[in-house]
């Protein structure tokens, strides 16, 4: 945590934090224009933020797009805050938001976590039942992981795996998986004001995408990013519902492989 610290003690380095998290996903000529800081700069400070974990970049053909990754200032909230508190202080930050008009919006979530192990044990995490069902609470994902092939979940933990529209688009064992995400399911009716509201919003789609390269650190291990994307709309109600429930995810597959548990060392 002290490189984050470090990272953010920098006035600098959080304004580039808060214009990412108002605009994920910007270059750094865009950076630059929007802040009037020297180019050189601001290579020199989202250098100290990439390495502090909290930005990634992700190659869109021959430009570098940055990204806040919030994984890190999320460990730093649970060093610190009791469970039983998070639930209100997110409505505190909620209603501070829509009080003041900040609510933040983005078409594009993207998480970077650094993983002590090696990058076919983790695509076979990412894949294997053995795993997702200790990290995942055995509700999915099913598939033989085939492109082409359905990915199957559960949408009620006592029921049965279900056939919810998803695709493998993308599946390189120990680089790279991507498949399309299910519409919205009965269990987020909450989240709207009406039906007529929660049946528009269920036409939506979108993807994720887990890509697994090695940490440029060799300590570190293996680095994953996860990119979810392709929503209709910034203020997409399915983008809301999974931004908290991948870093709770991706934080139940560290643990799991970092442990020195059945799971974790099975070899298949």
């Amino acid at each position: 945590m002290d490189a984050v610290f470090k990272a953010l003690a920098d006035a600098s380095r959080r304004r580039l934090l808060d214009r990412l998290n108002a605009r994920n996903g910007q270059t750094l000529r865009e950076l630059c224009a929007e802040l009037e800081i020297a180019r050189q700069s601001v290579s020199k400070h989202l250098a100290v933020l990439e390495a502090a974990n909290l930005v990634t970049t992700v190659w869109r053909g021959r430009e570098k797009l940055h990204y806040l990754n919030p994984v890190p200032i999320h460990q730093v909230a649970d060093r610190w805050i009791s469970r039983y508190e998070r639930g209100r202080l997110a409505t505190l930050v909620h209603l501070k938001h829509d009080l003041e008009g900040t609510a933040v919006t983005t078409p594009k979530f993207v998480y970077v976590i650094y993983i002590q192990t090696t990058a076919d044990k983790l695509y076979q995490a990412l894949t294997d039942p053995t795993f997702t069902d200790v990290y995942m609470g055995a509700t999915g994902p099913r598939s033989d992981w085939q492109v082409g092939s359905p990915v199957r979940w559960k949408s009620d933990p006592d029921g049965e795996f279900e056939e919810l529209g998803q695709r493998v688009l993308e599946a390189e064992p120990g680089k790279r998986l991507s498949y399309t995400w299910h519409t919205l399911q009965p269990m987020h009716r909450d989240l709207f004001d009406s039906d007529e509201e929660f049946d528009a919003a269920r036409q939506e789609r979108s993807k994720v995408t887990f890509d697994i390269e090695p940490a440029e650190v060799a300590e570190l291990g293996v680095k994953l990013t996860i990119i979810h994307d392709d929503f209709d709309t910034p203020d997409s109600k399915m983008l809301e519902s999974v931004s908290g429930g991948w870093i709770m995810i991706l934080s139940g597959l560290k643990t799991l492989l970092e442990a020195d548990t059945p799971a974790a060392t099975t070899d298949r």
